[in-house]
């Protein structure tokens, strides 16, 4: 792609966009929302007791072109380090303080992990936007009803459905640049493409897609003259569906998922080089799962089942001997967590379920050796939620659950959320309390450094907030307060004397606490403003890459065959720390604020058939680290085309 393309490539977005006639009325959608984190079942955003962040199909068309990461970093209280990097960059969680290890991710309401990881934590990277229906991000500790993890929020992710016509589909290619701050190449280094079949015959709905990315263009560690790294990854999903009738459904899954990808050492100091193409990265994930359903007069019974592989292999480069040691790792789990809704009456339902849980790993190399016969553990927690929603404003939700942990015992959570709707007044108030806990991982527990001796990690966090709908539900704002503490926090020891080293439990209570607030108004049909703004402020010794400040402003305009958003996001400074390998010494470090404006243009050239779209990242070239030493991406193009069929 050189620059005669991308000048006629936007002359033809521009031209398009110029002849778009906007003058026909957009249908208003006058269903109230639904959403199913506070419950596990249906039910309307107006009964809930929770802020719920939801993220709608529509939504994530108006950000075309950005990865889930990107998407996510742009809700009210959440943090995803990482997202502006090069695409092979880990990436870090950072909701409400917490960290990765704090936050459970599901996805088609069947959790997802990696048992071989040192917090469990599941990679993002692996999910593709282009796959995705809805997401729910619900902040809080979580552990009624989603279990070990859910300490300070849910990210609820559901994939896309069949269509109900017989076949159905698209394919899409997009095409980038990939540029940091100092460079400004014209040449396209980001690619996406995918193919998507699906529909439904009689009682049977089918899935089939297939995606891959590959990137190159930028060094992943930031220095002079550094070489590029690459980054490849794909995607398969199958889902198969039938309805036997309007009371029982079953859904089949399977996926598999890859990433290969180069990266760097870390940083270790100014005059030290970062750079090493010998480090490489390979992982593979396989997932299938059952979904059965079954309605009855007074309620419904769901099992969401699944189980998933994950095998990662690094090559590092060893800089004492000058050779490449080899780490192999493999984690499985599987989930089975059977639900039932019971409704007394219109005003009140009882939900009952029990989940088990299994994890097992293995870790090969040159030094450690971890057997999958030894480092295994399993869970099964009962649980219980009772929802009252009373015909005069006050909604209550109240759980319990009890862990059964086979490694160190019994731990039991719960939650109490009650919320009012006053009648004369466009007003919600709510409040919670809730407590979660974080199982050990089998990393921590059996790996080189484990410890058995470990205990959970406990949290609790009280909330406070509010919500309203004024000017005929045009303008909406929702703001929430929270105090979260933390005990049995874990940690890592060294021995001054001896060095040796392992996972342990850190004595004392620690708290994090800020202030989220979100608003959106809608203008008229066609065109709404929103924003958010978060506070986070934590103790010194959770405070890392966590912004005390950060806000973010869009702006959306649909027209009568595409739409156009603009959107402003300013992160304050965050604390970091890196070891000097030149002094021996652990360093600590202030990253500067920084912000980011983007741009995205879509236009329907064909009527449900062909959709063209433009976006423009980092207007500004605004250059900033989202941790030390580590490059991002400056300002970007990206041009993509859908077709429809």
């Amino acid at each position: 792609m050189n620059k005669k393309f991308i000048g006629l490539s936007v002359f033809t977005l521009a031209t398009a966009f110029a002849y778009a006639q906007d003058s026909d009325t957009l249908k208003v959608n006058n269903l109230k929302e639904v959403v199913i984190s506070d419950t596990k079942f249906a039910q309307s955003k107006e009964k809930s007791g929770k802020i719920i962040e939801v993220i709608t199909a529509q939504d994530l068309e108006a950000k075309k072109g950005q990865n889930l990461a990107n998407v996510l970093s742009q809700v009210a209280g959440v943090e995803i380090n990482g997202n502006q990097s090069f695409n092979g960059k880990n990436l870090g969680y950072y909701i409400r303080g917490g960290r990765n290890r704090q936050v459970a991710i599901y996805i088609d309401g069947v959790p997802v992990s990696d048992a071989s990881g040192i917090n469990i934590e599941y990679d993002l990277r692996l999910i593709l936007v282009e796959q995705i229906e809805k997401i729910e991000v619900m902040k809080g500790a979580s552990s009624t009803l989603y279990g070990t993890g859910a300490a300070t929020g849910v990210i609820n992710i559901t994939l896309k459905k069949s269509a109900k016509k017989e076949i159905s589909g698209n394919a899409y290619i997009n095409m980038g640049t990939q540029n940091t701050s100092n460079t400004s190449k014209t040449s396209a280094q980001d690619f996406n493409q995918g193919l998507s079949v699906n529909g439904t015959i009689n009682k049977v709905s089918y899935m089939t897609t297939l995606n891959s990315t590959e990137t190159k263009g930028m060094s992943e560690a930031a220095g002079e003259n550094f070489e590029e790294d690459t980054f490849s990854r794909v995607n398969v999903l199958q889902k198969i569906g039938f309805k036997a009738n309007d009371k029982l459904s079953f859904e089949f899954f399977g996926n598999y998922d890859r990433i290969k990808n180069t990266f760097d050492n870390s940083f270790d100091g100014i005059i030290a080089n970062s750079d090493d193409l010998n480090n490489n990265s390979f992982s593979e994930q396989f997932r299938i799962g059952f979904l059965p359903k079954y309605k009855y007069n007074k309620g419904e019974f769901a099992i969401n089942a699944g189980a998933s592989t994950i095998d990662r292999v690094l090559n590092i480069s060893n800089s004492w001997s000058g050779t490449i040691d080899n780490y192999n790792y493999s984690g499985r789990s599987a989930s089975i967590d059977a639900f039932n809704k019971y409704n007394f009456s219109k005003q009140v339902y009882l939900v009952l379920g029990a989940q088990y849980q299994y994890f097992d790993m293995t870790q090969k190399d040159a030094y450690t050796d971890v057997a999958r016969e030894r480092a295994k553990f399993n869970l099964l927690d009962p649980y219980a939620t009772l929802v009252f929603n009373s015909d005069f404003g006050l909604n209550v939700n109240a759980g319990a659950r009890f862990n059964t942990h086979s490694e160190y015992g019994n731990q039991i959570v719960y939650n109490f959320n009650p919320s009012y709707s006053f009648e004369n007044l466009p007003l919600k108030v709510l409040a919670s309390y809730s407590t979660a806990f974080i199982t050990p991982s089998l990393y921590q527990l059996y790996g080189p450094y484990g410890n058995l001796n470990l205990t959970p990690e406990e949290n609790a966090t009280a909330e406070f907030g509010f919500e309203s709908q004024l000017l005929d539900k045009k303008l909406t704002i929702n703001a929430v307060g929270f105090y979260r503490e933390e005990e049995n926090t874990f940690g890592f020891f060294t021995n001054p004397i001896t060095f040796a080293s392992n996972y342990i439990n850190i004595d004392g209570t620690y708290n994090a606490k800020g202030v989220e607030t979100s608003v959106r108004y809608a203008l008229s049909e066609r065109f709404n403003i929103g924003g958010n703004y978060t506070f986070t402020q934590v103790e010194e010794q959770l405070n890392r890459l966590i912004p005390k400040h950060k806000a973010n402003i869009d702006l959306n305009y649909k027209f009568k065959r595409g739409a156009f958003g603009i959107n402003y996001q300013y992160v304050d400074k965050r604390s970091d720390a890196y070891y000097d390998s030149n002094i021996w010494a652990t360093q600590a470090v202030n990253l500067a604020a920084y912000q980011l404006v983007n741009s995205n243009i879509s236009y329907e050239l064909l009527p449900k058939r062909l959709h063209i779209f433009g976006t423009v990242t980092n207007i500004l070239n605004e250059d900033f680290q989202e941790v030390i030493g580590y490059n991002t991406r400056g300002r970007n193009y990206k041009l993509g085309l859908n077709f429809m069929f």
